[in-house]
């Protein structure tokens, strides 16, 4: 057996109200839920972008927590690729820089596909890339 597909990834940000107006509006993500303090989730396609205050997530639950999820969490910049097509990628480069967002790179694999990298406002790495650099369709 192995995984079908990846349901979830998870960045820690700093700033949860920037972080919903940065992913919500720049990148247009739906807010799915959202817990003050705590975390906000956007869905993506049919996965879901995790974004935690990670200050709050290292705690553990009460012993008798309704959902007792562990205690995780990470410090540092994090990365998110964003699968796009070649037309979508150019854009979204029209988009972020429009939204006074840089572009720390752009180019081409080696093996095919495009990707541009940008960060959010935390620091994490972003990346929107043609899925055919893996491979992928």
């Amino acid at each position: 057996m192995q995984p079908a597909a990846i349901l979830e990834a998870a960045l820690y940000v700093s700033d949860l109200r920037e972080a919903e107006r940065f992913y919500g509006e720049v990148l247009g993500l739906e807010r799915i839920a959202k817990a003050e303090g705590r975390h906000v989730f956007f869905r993506c396609g049919n996965a879901v972008v995790l974004l935690f205050n990670p200050d709050a997530t290292e705690v553990p639950p009460a012993p008798d927590a309704r959902l007792p999820v562990p205690p995780h969490g990470a410090r540092g910049n994090g990365h998110l690729c964003f699968a796009a097509s070649a037309e979508e990628i150019e854009a979204w480069k029209e988009r972020l820089e429009a939204a006074g967002i840089a572009v720390e790179a752009d180019f081409e694999w080696p093996n095919g596909g495009r990707s541009i990298y940008f960060r959010d406002p935390f620091g994490n790495s972003l990346e929107f890339a043609e899925p055919r650099i893996w491979g992928l369709s």
